[in-house]
């Protein structure tokens, strides 16, 4: 064992697509659990806007630049919202993938998610939220690749996927037209 503070950290999100931010969050949390669980949200979408990259696809990056030191699987959407709902499914797919609950949750700081355990009964998550210091947002990365600016995507792109750019510019280039979206 590690010695860490945490025995199991989640982190839950689309990455629709992974940047500089995303990769400080989940540095953190591997720095602070001795296992590292990243749950891929609306991975059953692809193709949209606002979800352009498939769960196989997202699965692909966060390998390239963390290989096994994380544990990612899919977390597809049921429709709820951020609310206590979502954080009981969240945690039936911990429990089901790890055979144990999570014991932190980290997370850019997003007030969605403050509610997610709430309502569960018996079970203590203990929350970080990682101040954002980079001004960046995945809405502002996928447009920087619709518009070309491969400059401007690569300064907050890990340099192990710079060469993928060509691939994620036309997946998200061929879906910025479908507005369409099954996610919340």
């Amino acid at each position: 064992m590690d010695n860490k503070a945490f025995k199991l950290g989640i982190i839950v999100g689309r990455f629709q697509t992974f940047h500089i931010g995303h990769e400080c969050v989940v540095n953190k949390a591997s720095q602070l659990c001795e296992r590292v669980g990243i749950f891929i949200g609306s991975s059953q979408e692809e193709g949209t806007l606002k979800n352009p990259f498939s769960y196989e696809m997202r699965k692909d990056i966060l390998q390239k630049i963390f290989g096994d030191s994380v544990y990612i699987y899919p977390l597809p959407d049921i429709g709820v919202g951020n609310n206590s709902t979502w954080g009981d499914y969240v945690l039936e797919n911990v429990e089901k993938r790890f055979g144990m609950l999570p014991d932190l949750l980290i997370s850019g700081k997003e007030e969605r998610r403050i509610s997610w355990f709430d309502g569960v009964a018996g079970v203590s998550v203990s929350e970080l939220y990682i101040p954002k210091t980079i001004d960046i947002s995945a809405t502002q990365m996928r447009e920087h690749l619709i518009n070309g600016e491969f400059e401007l995507w690569k300064e907050y792109t890990n340099n192990k996927l710079w060469s993928e750019y060509d691939k994620l510019r036309e997946c998200v280039c061929a879906a910025k037209d479908n507005l369409y979206t099954d996610s919340i």
